[in-house]
Parts: structure tokens; C-alpha cells; sequence
């Protein structure tokens, strides 16, 4: 018989790298029946990295979702990457489960990135659990991790187990209690803190364990517990050693009991569009309701197209049925539903609200996009979860233009894939520029497309989008004269120029009087102006913010040809543009930097030296600087490796466009020394 909603759990394992979060996966499969040996990263052959990059690399460099049944259970764990370079994928299908799962190094203790990715997920208000591993490991300080993660994240931290017999076994503080020695603190002490936290959020429960003691109705403890979850009130701790198996098969246990189902837990953030504007929308965890799923991501094969993970929401997905995607005018039509475990595919007839299921060739699927059953509700929408910009660009040099096609068309497919990920091509440049979280991010990319493509990728610092313009009014004039036997070529123009407000463009005005110049020739010299615009007149970049007014010229009955007037206007704005003080501007972004506390004088000061000003800085609880400021983005091309350099990794860092600035004297004069303005006959 198929599963119900309320049967079905979905998780996320997150933390940083290294943590064991992938083991812990083989671990818990292993346990559930699921595989009949549990794989090893090393040896390349686990159930969730099955990737050939991940087995290459040894660690996860996408999110990976494992379906299995335990017991009365259908479960899905999603194994994220652990590195800061994939933040973007990981917090991407986030919004496809209920709790995440913070996994911590028992041997290493709590950094920065995992607080604050944990954090994240509290933003969402998604539950949220611990999991401390490896802690039958010879330096493991359980004890003082503990107390670590009720310092960083808060006194709702509380394990629900503890480790006895120096990491080797784990003894449950919640529901059965024994008289065993642990590790540190005592059965009775963990079981009065956990218990005391979760009956603070119902009066009733509180009011009848202050009467009666720990002897409370199940069904009663289990709510309050839910709703603790709910509410941030409780962040229980469990302990295992994924390498050994200790404390998983306790974890399943436990996590069946007590981790919330799709009805239980709090509601994802639905909205609808209205001619008043966007307004909440409450889904139904209901299989008998109308279809909502929500796309958490896409991967396109060469051979098997566009397939989408989704999550469904409300309603029941079947095999067969037609549906609409976001505001496609016509419906698709679902030929299978996929079922995943890692890389391995198990078509089923129907996936039931709170189902994360797989769907092949979906060619209009977009991510964070929507399924729904009827064009009414197109208009329905998930708030999309917040991901950083990605901060690193490169720019993408192949041997030729037939190469360079297969290779755009590749890394469009990686853009629909990856959130975190862009292409821009700069056409003032002609160049193709990739971004990324950092090198490691941007260098997995290129290597597939190598391995894949069979094309040999080169990247470079993008070029700087330097720009042009004037700083006062001038006048410039040009008679082009030109006499070859026959007809000859003749203009005259008279113009003079000014500067705009920052991001004007251009403004072409023609104040002609009399026909001095006639109507005809008037586009003429404005092509010309305009040829310099695109070319540069000082460094041979873009030109803008500039008003030309034509006011004054003249014309020859037999010679005046359109060309002449084209050559005119073009030399006439170059002599002006000559005497209105051009400069040289460079793009300047805003950046927001998060360093260790100890950092914030290295930061700030490397700041300084590359020509950029501190705005403001704020000291958070997690021991970390937030700081603020505005650097010339020629600067932050080697950032990402500065920063690390300075912070030990432990940096990191956001930046936007923020406006165009007068680059130094010195800088122009170099851009300046190597132009020279084309003379065109």
C-alpha cells in the first residue's frame, strides 16, 4: 500500500566539509536495509556521491537525494556539499524538506560557515537538529562541544542521547532512561534539561509536569515537542560515529518518532499575486487537493534532457497526468516519476503531498519554478530562498568559434542548473564571463565541460568594463573635404557637447537652423558621434553620458554625400570631446565582508591599500565582523585569495555594482598610452 503524508520525513544533512555527512548517509542506508554494505568515500563508492567529480574529489559537490522506507516510514535524506564555494546548491533545496540536520565534527567543534548556514535554515523555519559525529574519536570533546554549540547557537541546544563508554555506544536521555555511566553530564540531568525545554511551550503540559513529574501522556509530549521544534524552542543533539555505526540505528529511531512530517511542520512560505499585490497562500498538506509542487532542481543530460526534482506540496502527482509549469499556456504531460537513491532511479505510478520525487524530460522546468493543475493557479508562488551573488568571475577563452558554441551551450545548461552560478556575455568586450562562489566552484565547472566536451578551456581575470566621459562643456568643429577626380566629398558641422548625470547615456539634439545643413545629412552626424561613442575617444572604451548639440555646418549642392557628413560629425566630437577634460571611470561595487573578529584590522586595512573605503562594520554574536564598504571591482579580481589568505578560509564575502568612478591619473594615462584613434578616410 502506498505511504501517507503524515508517514513521510525529509531531511537535509548540512555543515561544513569534512564533517562526515556523506558517511552518515551510507551509514543510515546501511542501516535501514536499504544497501546490503555500506561504501566509503575513499574507495569512490557511496550511494549519494555518485558523481564522477565527487568520487574524483572525494567530497560533494552536489546535493544528492536518497528515498528509502524504515519501519512505517518513507524518508529522504538530502546529502549537500560541505564546502563554502557550493553555499549556493545547498541552500537551493533547502525549501524541499522540513529539518535540516547540522552535522558537526565532534574532533573540530562548530566553525563559522556551519552557524551560519545553520542559521540560515532557522530563517527559512525549517526544525533544525544536531548531529555531532565521530565521537569515538581519540581527541573528540563531546563535553566541551556542547557547551560550544549553546554559546554559538543557544541554550536550546540539548542532547536527547549521550555517549558512553568513550564514544562507543549511546544511551537515550528522552524516552528510556538506565542508570549507565556517560561520557559527561548524567541520564537524569540531560533528561530533566530536555524535558523542562520542551513542556516551556504548552501551559497545560507544563502545568501537569509540575504536578505529576516526567510520567506525561506520549501523544501530549510529542506535540509539545513538535511545536518546540516549530518554534526554535528546541534544537536537540544526537550523537553517532557514522565510520562504526553507533547512535544511527538510534538516530533512525529517534528521528522517526520525533522529527515532524509535512503536517506538522511549519508551513512553506506560499504567495499569491493579486491586482493588490502578493498575499499569503496557506497550502494544504492534502493528497486529495489540488497538485502544487515546487521545482528544487534541475540537471540536464545530453541524452535524456531536462529533469526536474521537485517537491510536492499539496495534491498528488501521477504518471500520465498533464500539468501546467509556472505560466506555460500549455499543459505537460508527466511520463514518469522517478523515485531517487543517489544516482539510481526507481520509476513509481504517483508521488503523495510531501514527496520528493524526480521528473524526466521537462523542457520548460525552470528552478524555483511551479507545477500546478490548472491555469488559475499560475499566479501561485514559493518564496524563493535567498542566494549570494556569486562573487568570482573568470573569463572563457576556447581555441575556436565552433568550440566556443558547444561550450556556451554547456555552460547555459550548468546556469539552469546551479543557482549560484551566471554567464554574462560582455558584448563591448566580447567576452564570456563565468561567476561563481570561488576557484573550487568554478574550477569543477570547466573541468566537466573539459571532460565532457573534450575541449580544452582556458580562463582568465575578466577584462575591466572601463568607460568614458566628459567633465565640462566644449565646442568642437570639422570640415571633411575630399576631392579624388568627379564628384568630390564635402561637410561641415559645427557642434558643441556637455556632460550628463552619471547613467544618462546619450542625448543627440539638432538645432539646425536654415538649412545650413539639410535634413537628410542630420542622421549623418549623428552616426558619426555615435561611432565614437561605441570606440572611445581617449582609452577605446564606451563613451556615455553626453549630451552633442549640432547647431551650426555646411553643405555643397554636387559634393555633400552622406559619408562626408559622417566623417564631419565624427571628427567635429572628437576635437570637442579633446577640450571637455575627458576621464577615464571604472566600476566600483559595494562589498559586505564577514571575517573572524581577530581579522577586522587585516581586512579593513588590506581595504584601504587597494583603493577602497570603509563604510561601517558591526561586531556579531557568532564572533564574526560584518564590514561594509566600496572597492574598485579592478581590485577584487584576486579577492577571493586575499581574503582567504587573511582569514585563514575562514572569510567570506558578497559584492553588487554599485556606480562608475574617475580612475587615477596614473591608471589613465596607462589606458590612454595604449589607444590611438583610427583615422578613417
Amino acid at each position: 500500500m502506498a505511504h501517507q503524508t503524515q508517514d513521510t520525513l525529509n531531511f537535509a544533512f548540512i555543515g561544513s566539509g569534512g564533517v562526515g555527512k556523506t558517511t552518515l548517509v551510507e551509514s543510515l542506508l546501511h542501516k535501514a536495509g536499504t544497501i546490503n554494505a555500506q561504501g566509503s568515500v575513499d574507495a569512490g563508492d557511496t550511494v549519494s556521491d555518485f558523481l564522477p567529480a565527487e568520487k574524483e574529489a572525494k567530497h560533494s559537490v552536489d546535493p544528492s537525494f536518497m528515498c528509502f522506507a524504515y519501519e512505517s516510514k518513507h524518508l529522504t535524506i538530502v546529502d549537500t556539499p560541505g564546502f563554502h564555494d557550493y553555499l549556493g546548491r545547498t541552500l537551493s533545496v533547502l525549501p524541499a524538506v522540513e529539518t535540516a540536520v547540522l552535522v558537526v565534527d565532534a574532533t573540530a567543534g562548530l566553525d563559522t560557515y556551519a552557524q551560519r548556514l545553520f542559521a540560515r535554515a532557522g530563517e527559512r523555519g525549517l526544525c533544525r537538529m544536531i548531529v555531532v559525529n565521530k565521537i569515538d574519536a581519540e581527541n573528540a570533546d563531546v563535553a566541551g562541544l556542547v557547551e560550544q554549540l549553546q554559546i554559538s547557537i543557544g541554550s536550546e541546544c540539548l542532547p536527547i542521547n549521550i555517549p558512553t563508554d568513550s564514544g562507543t555506544n549511546v544511551v537515550d536521555c528522552f524516552f528510556e532512561l538506565s542508570d549507565a555511566a556517560t561520557d559527561f553530564d548524567s541520564i537524569e540531568s540531560a533528561h530533566e534539561k530536555i524535558l523542562d525545554q520542551v513542556v516551556e511551550v504548552d501551559e497545560d503540559l507544563m502545568e501537569m509536569y509540575l504536578e505529576q513529574g516526567d510520567d506525561l501522556p506520549k501523544d501530549q509530549l510529542h506535540s509539545a515537542f513538535e511545536t518546540a521544534l516549530r518554534d526554535g524552542h528546541l534544537i536537540p543533539i544526537f550523537f553517532v560515529s557514522a565510520e562504526t555505526g553507533c547512535g544511527v540505528s538510534e538516530f533512525l529511531d529517534i528521528g522517526c518518532k520525533l522529527l515532524p512530517n509535512p503536517t506538522e511542520a511549519n508551513p512553506a512560505p506560499f504567495r499569491k499575486s493579486t491586482t493588490a499585490g502578493d498575499e499569503e497562500f496557506n497550502v494544504d498538506s492534502d493528497s486529495s487537493a489540488s497538485l502544487l509542487a515546487h521545482v528544487v532542481k534541475v540537471s540536464i543530460d545530453p541524452f535524456r534532457g531536462r529533469m526536474a526534482v521537485v517537491r510536492v506540496h499539496q495534491g498528488t502527482l501521477k504518471s500520465g497526468a498533464q500539468v501546467y509549469v509556472g505560466s506555460d499556456r500549455k499543459p505537460t504531460k508527466i511520463a514518469h516519476i522517478f523515485r531517487l537513491v543517489g544516482g539510481e532511479q526507481v520509476e513509481i505510478d504517483e508521488a503523495v503531498a510531501g514527496d520528493i520525487c524526480a521528473l524526466p524530460r521537462m523542457e520548460t522546468v525552470n528552478f524555483n519554478g511551479i507545477l500546478h493543475e490548472s491555469r488559475d493557479e499560475q499566479n501561485i508562488f514559493l518564496d524563493p530562498i535567498p542566494i549570494p551573488s556569486p562573487v568570482l568571475g573568470k573569463a572563457v577563452h576556447v581555441p575556436n568559434d565552433n568550440e566556443a558554441q558547444k561550450v556556451s551551450e554547456v555552460l547555459n545548461n550548468i546556469a539552469l542548473e546551479d543557482p549560484s552560478f551566471q554567464v554574462v556575455h560582455v558584448a563591448a568586450l566580447n567576452e564570456t564571463v563565468i561567476r561563481g562562489m570561488g576557484e573550487l566552484h568554478l574550477r569543477e565547472i570547466v573541468e566537466r565541460i573539459e571532460k565532457q566536451q573534450g575541449i580544452r578551456v582556458e580562463t582568465d581575470f575578466p577584462s575591466i568594463e572601463y568607460k568614458e566621459t566628459i567633465t565640462v562643456p566644449a565646442e568642437g568643429h570639422n570640415r571633411h573635404k575630399k576631392q579624388t577626380g568627379g564628384a568630390g566629398q564635402f561637410g561641415e558641422v559645427y557642434l558643441r557637447i556637455e556632460p550628463m548625470e552619471r547613467g544618462s547615456g546619450f542625448e543627440f539634439v539638432d538645432k539646425i537652423v536654415g538649412g545650413v545643413i539639410p535634413g537628410q545629412f542630420i542622421p549623418a552626424v549623428e552616426k558619426g558621434v555615435k561611432q565614437v561613442l561605441d570606440t572611445g575617444a581617449i582609452s577605446g572604451h564606451e563613451l556615455q553620458d553626453v549630451r552633442v548639440t549640432v547647431y551650426d555646418g555646411k553643405h555643397h549642392p554636387v559634393d555633400s554625400k552622406e559619408i562626408a557628413f559622417v566623417q564631419a560629425g565624427r571628427k567635429a566630437f572628437l576635437d570637442a570631446v579633446a577640450k571637455a577634460r575627458p576621464i577615464v571611470m571604472e566600476p566600483v561595487v559595494n562589498v559586505s565582508i564577514n571575517v573572524p573578529n581577530d581579522c577586522m584590522g587585516d581586512v579593513t586595512g588590506d581595504l584601504a591599500s587597494m583603493g577602497g573605503m570603509v563604510n561601517g562594520s558591526s561586531v556579531l554574536a557568532d564572533s564574526t565582523t560584518d564590514i561594509s564598504g566600496q572597492v574598485p571591482l579592478r581590485e577584487m579580481q584576486t579577492y577571493h585569495s586575499r581574503l582567504s589568505s587573511i582569514s585563514g578560509g575562514k572569510g567570506n564575502y558578497s559584492m553588487e555594482f554599485s556606480h562608475y568612478a574617475a580612475v587615477l591619473p596614473m591608471l589613465q594615462k596607462e589606458l590612454a598610452s595604449n589607444f590611438t584613434v583610427e583615422e578613417e578616410d
